[in-house]
């Protein structure tokens, strides 16, 4: 039997919720996806709520991954230790509130989801992820685990997908917002995409007003960056996983833009 996992790009402001609750369930019944991860690190801008997070999950989410923002609303806290469905990067520090990985029931039995921070490039200095995820893969027993990897740096998410080629059913990566066209299964049967692109305004830089953006990078004065108007869109890959291997058989990137699906 197989299970198909449906991963979904970072969701960006109130754009990106409203796009989520109007379109995952149809997405999920369009690809017929068992399991839906979602990342919701950018859900209030920078951070998340309880309320966004109960919107996201409501929607028909399973899980929701953050990232370099999981603490910059600082009422998450609270709900990120009651809730066992939201995950932050598991390499913070081991004080950190919350968990990083967590074991979620499917139709095929049990599966891991491991959410990761990258460092290169980041503002800061969490533990080594790729050492992490060792560890944390010596605590687990299914062979159904999927691992997110929130970075900068192409290369880190690359060399990421290549260690646990074999070991894991997926690795993808989020953070840049930019869709990349590398969803592939790696030469040992792991799924793998170096980014799952954005949930949020479809023309904008990154959910922001581009007229904005372009502003800050000219050294112009900006004001409050607001998201930009007019259409939305929802950007995915859906991984298709064989249950009693746990190796991955196919990576296929979704697209939903104004109600209309493309499958590629």
């Amino acid at each position: 039997m197989d299970l198909k996992v449906l991963a979904v790009g970072d969701v960006v402001g109130e754009p990106g919720i409203d796009r989520i609750c109007r379109s995952l369930r149809y997405l999920k019944r369009l690809t017929g996806a068992d399991f839906v991860v979602v990342n919701g690190e950018n859900a209030s801008g920078v951070g998340i709520t309880p309320d966004q997070a109960e919107d996201i999950l409501d929607a028909g989410t399973d899980v929701i991954t953050l990232g370099n923002h999981s603490f910059n609303r600082r009422e998450i806290v609270p709900y990120l230790e009651e809730s066992d469905r939201i995950l932050r990067p598991a390499n913070y520090a081991p004080q950190t509130p919350g968990r990083g990985w967590g074991i979620f029931d499917t139709k095929c039995g049990p599966v891991a989801v491991i959410d990761l921070i990258g460092r290169c490039g980041m503002d800061f200095g969490p533990d080594n992820p790729f050492l992490q995820v060792d560890r944390i893969l010596k605590e687990i027993d299914t062979k159904l685990i999927f691992v997110e990897l929130h970075a900068e740096a192409t290369s880190e998410k690359l060399a990421m997908g290549h260690m646990l080629d074999g070991r894991v059913s997926a690795v993808w990566g989020t953070h840049t917002h930019v869709p990349t066209a590398d969803a592939q299964v790696l030469p040992k049967g792991t799924g793998y995409v170096t980014d799952l692109g954005m949930t949020g305004p479809k023309n904008s830089i990154l959910g922001i007003r581009p007229s904005q953006s372009v502003a800050k990078f000219r050294g112009e004065l900006t004001g409050r960056y607001q998201w930009a108007d007019g259409p939305t869109k929802l950007e995915a890959v859906l991984f298709t996983i064989d249950g009693a291997t746990g190796l991955c058989r196919s990576a296929e990137r979704v697209n939903l833009t104004d109600e209309a699906a493309a499958r590629r």
